[in-house]
């Protein structure tokens, strides 16, 4: 599989397919947030995001992640490697 990034890059990619360990039940006791007014597009969390749970979405012409939290574990993948800290990992039900 090849994807363009948003600056035109191709990155030849083999991901795991989306929850790829099912599907997430209410053991997770923090979830990502994610602060669009710092996130800049750069998608890494999407690129590192062990369960493909990241989805990119257009937003005034501009690519941001969208997590989705049916699949999400919860691991912080996505929140140590943003580069501009716009993903926190926040109580479950907060």
């Amino acid at each position: 599989m090849v994807i363009v990034d948003p600056h035109g890059h191709l990155l030849p990619l083999s991901r795991a397919a989306r929850g790829a360990a099912g599907r997430t039940g209410s053991w997770r006791t923090k979830k990502p947030l994610l602060n669009e007014s710092r996130c800049v597009g750069c998608l890494v969390c999407w690129l590192f995001c062990p369960e493909n749970t990241i989805d990119i979405v257009e937003v005034d012409g501009k690519s941001m992640p969208r997590i989705d939290y049916e699949y999400c574990k919860g691991c912080g993948v996505c929140a140590q490697v943003c580069p501009t800290k716009a993903i926190s990992m926040v109580e479950e039900g907060g």
